[in-house]
C-alpha cells in the first residue's frame, strides 16, 4: 500500500526527493487533496484551476499524475505547461481562476521536486493557511477514507500565458531608451530560459543569454544564485563583455540576483533601496516591506524618501500576507524575492529589472554608482550554524545580549547603537540562520565571532 511521507509537507510548499519521497502516486493524491480543500473553502461547484510545471526531469510525470487526481475530483484544468512561478501566479490572478498548483522544487538540486499551491487571486497556501489541512486529506487517502473512487472527469484545456505575462510587465516601459545597453541573463538551464528567449524579441538592447538550454539536471551550476559560486560565470561574463548589468534567475524564476558593471554580486538589500527610491518619487507615504534580517539602510532610505518602512518575517507567505493587510506597494526580501501590489502582491522580477534599466538610462550612471550611497553598513550575509536545540540556543543568546533592544518577530533580533544581529531558526533543518550588521567591518567580524562562540556549545 502507498505510504505518503509526511515530511514532504513543508512550511510554504510540498517538497522531497524523487522518487523516494515524492512520486507519481503521491502527486495524484496531492491533486485530489488540494481540490477537496479548495471545494470546501470556496463552496463553489464548478472550479477552474491552473496547473504548471518547471523543467525538472521528474516534472512531466508528476504534473501528469497531478492532473489525473484533479480531474477525478471533477474540476476543470487550465494547463499552462512549462512556466516560471511568477508566470503561474499571473495566470491564476490575471484570468480570475480559482487556484492552482505548479510542479517545482525552486532552487533545490535536480533530484528534488515538489508543488507550490495557491488559491484564488494567487493567494499562497502555506502551513498556516491550508497546507496542514491538505496534508491531513492526503494522509487519509492512504486509508481510503476521504475520496470517492468513482471518477468525475471534467475538461482539460491548454493555455499559453507567456506573451500576456510579458505584455503586462512591459506596459508603460519605453523600450527604445534601452538601445545601447548590454545585459547578461543567466537562467542556469532552468525554466526561465523560455522567458528570456521571448524577452529578446522585445528589448532593443544587447542581451547575452547564459545557459539557455532547458536541462533539468542543471549541468552548469545549481539553480540557486544566492550562492556566489553559482554565478561565477555570470560575474566573469559581465566583466569580459563590459556589460551594464547581469541578472540570474533561480530554478523557478521567482528570485533574481543582480551583478553590477564591475562583475560584483549586488546585495538584494541595495536593490530594495533603489526600487524604493524610484517608487516613492510618485507614491509619497507608500508602505514598503523588508525582512527583519535585512540591512538598516533599507528603512533609512525609505524614510528619507517619504515612505513608511515595515519589517516582516522571512518567507513569501508571511510577506504576501502582510502586504495585503497593510496595502503595501512593494516588498524586497534578502533572498532576492521582490513583490509588487500591481502584480497582486506576487513576485515581480521583471518589474524590478525594467526599473533598474530605466534608472541607468535616465541618470546615465552605471549601476555601481547608483548603489554606492547605500554601502553604509557592513553586513555579514546569512551564516548557517547547525544546532541540536534551536529554542535553547535562542534563549542563551537572549540572556547574553539582554541589554539590547529585543524583537521576536522572526527568531531573535537584538539591536545596539553600533550593531545588531538576527538569529532565525530554519523551518526544515536543525539550523540557526545568523546575520550581523555593524557600522564598521571590524566590529561586524568581532560580533559575529562572539555570537558563534556563544552558540558553539549547542553546535553539532
Amino acid at each position: 500500500m502507498l505510504k505518503i511521507n509526511p515530511n514532504i509537507f513543508k512550511a510554504y510548499d510540498i517538497r522531497g526527493i524523487y522518487p523516494d519521497e515524492l512520486n507519481p502516486e503521491t502527486a495524484e493524491i496531492v491533486g485530489r487533496a488540494f481540490i477537496s480543500f479548495l471545494k470546501k473553502r470556496s463552496k463553489k461547484k464548478n472550479l477552474k484551476v491552473v496547473v504548471g510545471r518547471d523543467n525538472r526531469f521528474s516534472s512531466p510525470i508528476l504534473s501528469r499524475n497531478l492532473k489525473k487526481g484533479i480531474l477525478k475530483e471533477g474540476v476543470d484544468i487550465i494547463d499552462i505547461g512549462q512556466s516560471s512561478t511568477p508566470m503561474f501566479y499571473f495566470a491564476v490572478w490575471r484570468y480570475g481562476f480559482d487556484g492552482g498548483i505548479i510542479s517545482t522544487a525552486s532552487h533545490n538540486p535536480p533530484q528534488y521536486n515538489g508543488f507550490k499551491i495557491v488559491g484564488k487571486g494567487a493567494e499562497i497556501i502555506g502551513e498556516n493557511s491550508g497546507l496542514r489541512e491538505i496534508k491531513k486529506l492526503a494522509m487519509l487517502e492512504e486509508k481510503k477514507r476521504r475520496f470517492s473512487c468513482a471518477p468525475k472527469f471534467r475538461r482539460l484545456r491548454k493555455k499559453s500565458v507567456l506573451k500576456d505575462y510579458l505584455k503586462f510587465n512591459l506596459k508603460g516601459v519605453n523600450l527604445k531608451r534601452f538601445r545601447g545597453l548590454k545585459i547578461v541573463i543567466d537562467t542556469g538551464n532552468a525554466v526561465s530560459g523560455i522567458l528570456v528567449r521571448e524577452l529578446k524579441k522585445y528589448l532593443p538592447c544587447k542581451i547575452y543569454h547564459l545557459f539557455p538550454k532547458l536541462d533539468g539536471n542543471f549541468p552548469n551550476h545549481l539553480p540557486n544564485p544566492l550562492e556566489e559560486k553559482n554565478i561565477k560565470d555570470l560575474k566573469r561574463f559581465v566583466k569580459e563583455k563590459k556589460c551594464d548589468l547581469g541578472m540570474a534567475f533561480d530554478g523557478d524564476g521567482d528570485r533574481v540576483i543582480f551583478v553590477n558593471d564591475k562583475g560584483k554580486m549586488i546585495s538584494s538589500d541595495y536593490i530594495t533601496c533603489l526600487i524604493s527610491q524610484i517608487i516613492l518619487r510618485k507614491n509619497f507615504r507608500a508602505k514598503i516591506l523588508y525582512n527583519i534580517c535585512s540591512s538598516n539602510i533599507i528603512p533609512e532610505v525609505i524614510r528619507a524618501n517619504g515612505g513608511v518602512p515595515l519589517s516582516t518575517k522571512v518567507g513569501h507567505t508571511f510577506v504576501k500576507e502582510k502586504m495585503v493587510k497593510e496595502k503595501a506597494l512593494f516588498a524586497g526580501e534578502f533572498s532576492g524575492h521582490y513583490y509588487h501590489k500591481d502584480h497582486n502582491f506576487c513576485e515581480a522580477p521583471l518589474f524590478v529589472f525594467f526599473r533598474i534599466l530605466e534608472e541607468i538610462v535616465q541618470t546615465q550612471k552605471p549601476i555601481s554608482k547608483l548603489l554606492s550611497p547605500f554601502e553604509k553598513y557592513f553586513h555579514s550575509g546569512q551564516i548557517n550554524l547547525k544546532v541540536k536545540d534551536k529554542k535553547r540556543t535562542l534563549e542563551l543568546l537572549e540572556r547574553k545580549y539582554k541589554r539590547g533592544k529585543i524583537s521576536h518577530l522572526d527568531g531573535l533580533r537584538v539591536d545596539f547603537r553600533d550593531w545588531w544581529f538576527n538569529a532565525r531558526p530554519s523551518n526544515t533543518e536543525d539550523l540557526l540562520r545568523i546575520v550581523v550588521e555593524a557600522k564598521t567591518k571590524s566590529l561586524m567580524k568581532e560580533k559575529l565571532k562572539e555570537i558563534i562562540k556563544v552558540i558553539s556549545p549547542s553546535s553539532v
